[in-house]
């Protein structure tokens, strides 16, 4: 009997099948295993390849990559064609992984590379800035949220702070149609939305950070482009970078802040500033930051809004020297957001996200 499994294996034998690994594996064989070709190549746009397995004992296949399936085909006693089929390669690089055959205590291993996509000049992702190359980016052209982006759940600690109303989930986020959608919903016993987390666990320190959005219409709704530091331990000390922040009850008007411990909720046009989108709701617009070490200067459609810059009295006004994480969420009422009161009829309302990228120099 011929087996097979679609799934991610235990460490013990995922260990085996490492996407970065481009080394055969081999096995002291207690069975005979005897593979038609050890390395195959398939195309970035995906593909499928063939190869012959045969052994002195019954088989099963499987890889650990979630970009592959293996299945068998034509099997005649201890003998088949493993057909190998790879999802398209939407990443930068090539990347490698391996099929597994196991055959009683034995096992042997199929090499799969694939190639990157070619990208051609009129395809490169360019920096509104000169000396900046794309080091990440999500156009959120799948069907599903990708796994470098990380779902917060709840209400959080006094409403995330916040005083917020909202409960969030996963589900709340969809990506269709190469848009991310956060729905603003109302369910009945509570109102929810989502908040993601991009790259959390490394972020970047410095770049340019840029986010392509059309924002929700309602009073109540408190949409927010974002960041953290990845090694949090307090609020505002470790500061928090407001790329853009928008509140309903002020239709099409877009602020940028920042907060550290010299410069948190004052109001000065040192930290913060704000400017008249009026189409903010109805079409997509650009906002961005560029981050270097020496100062953050904000923008609306490439149009400068706000300049930071440290001016030498230390971390309690510029901890921006460590790595961060982009957000992006969409709130319900709130201090900010609701000090209007909150209009429940304008729900369901969404904020849609063409892109997210960062650049580096």
């Amino acid at each position: 009997m011929i087996l097979t499994t679609m799934a991610a294996v235990a460490l013990s034998l995922a260990t085996a099948c490492s996407d970065d690994d481009d080394t055969e594996i081999g096995y002291a064989h207690a069975e005979t295993i005897t593979l038609g070709q050890r390395s195959v190549s398939l195309p970035a746009e995906g593909g499928e390849a063939r190869v012959e397995v045969s052994s002195s004992h019954e088989f099963s296949l499987y890889t650990s990559a979630d970009w592959l399936t293996v299945w068998p085909v034509g099997s005649n006693g201890n003998k088949a064609t493993a057909l190998i089929t790879a999802q398209a390669n939407n990443g930068a690089d090539e990347r490698r992984a391996s099929v597994i055959v196991w055959a009683g205590g034995s096992r042997d291993s199929i090499v799969v590379t694939q190639a990157a996509p070619d990208v051609s000049p009129e395809d490169e992702i360019l920096c509104p800035i000169s000396g900046y190359s794309l080091v990440w980016h999500d156009e959120f052209d799948g069907s599903k949220l990708s796994s470098d982006w990380t779902a917060a759940t709840g209400t959080g600690s006094n409403g995330w702070g916040n005083g917020e109303i909202q409960y969030y989930t996963a589900e709340n986020a969809t990506v269709a149609d190469g848009l991310l959608t956060i729905t603003l919903r109302n369910e009945g016993d509570r109102i929810t939305s989502s908040r993601l987390y991009g790259k959390v666990s490394s972020g970047w320190k410095y770049g340019y950070i840029e986010a392509r959005i059309k924002l929700p219409v309602g009073r109540g709704t408190w949409p927010a482009f974002w960041m953290m530091p990845v090694n949090f331990t307090s609020w505002p000390g470790d500061g928090e970078i407001d790329i853009m922040e928008h509140v309903g009850y002020n239709p099409g008007v877009v602020h940028s802040t920042i907060h550290c411990n010299k410069y948190n909720n004052g109001g000065t046009p040192i930290e913060s500033a704000h400017v008249s989108v009026p189409t903010a709701q109805t079409e997509f617009h650009t906002y961005a930051v560029e981050w270097t070490a020496t100062e953050m200067t904000f923008y609306v459609d490439g149009k400068e809004l706000l300049s930071y810059a440290p001016d030498g009295s230390g971390r309690d006004q510029w901890p921006f020297d460590a790595a961060f994480y982009p957000i992006l969420n969409l709130a319900w009422g709130g201090g900010w957001g609701g000090v209007q009161g909150v209009d429940e009829s304008c729900l369901p309302a969404t904020m849609q996200v063409d892109y997210v990228r960062v650049f580096q120099r």
